[in-house]
């Protein structure tokens, strides 16, 4: 039994793919919807999983060739995102078999399956699988440095083997211990969702982020790019609330933050707190925002702020996180950014032993401070100057 599947996002069709090739059924997928009908033309498959959103042709454009164009009855499954009514009559009137809105378990996925066009012989159908087929699908950068003994391996795996729609980032920061090793160790066997980004040479986990960023922007099929800290302080599941909040909202960049309050696991340590209010307090002053809490190591962004927050080296070692909201300010106005910047608390924040940052580095924080504010100052100036200077040329 021969399933073709077209979807725009590889990181939804591969999981699909070994689920089903497991289970004895022959499958082919396709991320381009026009060379998706060729190969609905060649593989002539027993039955087509597609999505509806997909870039040039959409899903319901393939279903109109097979149905009315090729005037085949095989059997169409729409394995879509979209939930609008309109669209789903629209799909049925059309002539498909059933339509699955994601997010769900690629255990419905097969039963579906089995309803319409049975199963292989010799295979059992109800095999466990826990893994969710998700809506949309997200890159996540994780600077790592000397990180060898602390690394969570496991969690990471065990994360990305249950939810599909992630692919994990590691920037290698030129460690002096056996972490890249222990990077390409992870990463094996799953290179489809796991990048080892190597830096030679350690350059500061500003830099780490920076270039992890704007590698994973490169990647087409991903919808929303991230970072987050190695040593898993917020774990991975928090950090998918934060992209539900933005996958919902109108927002560009949602920011966790590790505000303490009733229902929340957050834990620092005392001397950590002060000094955090303290900054704080410096940092509304310098953005003009009312931020909590900037420096959490949990973001994630709409893919078409990357360049603009990440395009240039930041000028701080610590605090590129206030540099970030700098930039989209400057570049959206102040206004519009308190419209796009999002400050959501998170369920779970553990200071990690082993932390980069001592307090010493903690004091030098406001130094910095005081140099992005000039810094950024001046910027806006001479943008200001050269924004006059080409008005009064035209």
């Amino acid at each position: 039994m021969k399933v073709l599947a077209i979807d725009d996002q590889q990181l939804v069709l591969l999981p699909l793919q070994k689920r089903l090739t497991e289970l004895g059924y022959d499958v082919k997928t396709e991320t381009n919807s026009v060379k998706g009908l060729k190969l609905y033309n060649s593989f002539k498959p027993d039955l087509v999983i597609v999505d509806i959103n997909m870039p040039g042709m959409s899903g319901l454009d393939i279903v109109k060739h097979i149905r009315k164009d090729k005037k085949s009855q095989t059997p169409i499954m729409v394995l879509s995102g979209n939930t609008q009514d309109h669209t789903i009559i629209e799909g049925f009137e059309l002539g498909i078999d059933d339509y699955m809105k994601k997010p769900l378990s690629l255990n419905e996925i097969c039963v579906r399956i089995k309803r319409l066009i049975g199963i292989p012989e010799l295979k059992q159908m109800y095999q466990e699988s826990n893994t969710i087929i998700q809506e949309r699908c997200v890159g996540v950068v994780i600077p790592c440095y000397n990180e060898e003994e602390r690394l969570l391996s496991k969690e990471f795996t065990d994360y990305i083997d249950k939810n599909t729609g992630y692919h994990l980032c590691f920037v290698n920061d030129g460690s002096k211990d056996n972490t890249l090793q222990v990077l390409r160790n992870l990463q094996k066997g799953r290179e489809d969702f796991i990048t080892v980004y190597n830096c030679d040479k350690n350059g500061g986990k500003a830099e780490a982020v920076r270039l992890g960023m704007l590698h994973m922007a490169q990647k087409e099929d991903l919808d929303y790019i991230g970072f987050l800290d190695a040593d898993l302080s917020t774990d991975l599941a928090d950090f998918d609330d934060l992209v539900k909040t933005i996958e919902n909202s109108n927002f560009k960049v949602v920011s966790g933050s590790r505000i303490c309050r009733m229902g929340a696991n957050i834990n620092k340590e005392c001397s950590r707190a002060m000094i955090s209010l303290t900054i704080n307090f410096i940092i509304k002053k310098v953005l003009s925002m009312k931020f909590k809490d900037t420096q959490c190591g949990a973001k994630i962004f709409s893919k078409d702020v990357i360049n603009i927050a990440f395009k240039d080296k930041f000028i701080t070692r610590w605090i590129f996180d206030v540099e970030i909201f700098k930039r989209v300010a400057h570049h959206f106005g102040l206004k519009s950014a308190r419209k796009m910047l999002c400050e959501q608390p998170l369920k779970r924040w553990v200071h990690a032993d082993g932390s980069k940052l001592s307090m010493k580095d903690s004091i030098k924080i406001v130094g910095q401070l005081a140099q992005v504010a000039w810094v950024y100052r001046h910027k806006k100036h001479n943008k200001m100057i050269l924004e006059t200077s080409e008005f009064n040329i035209t």
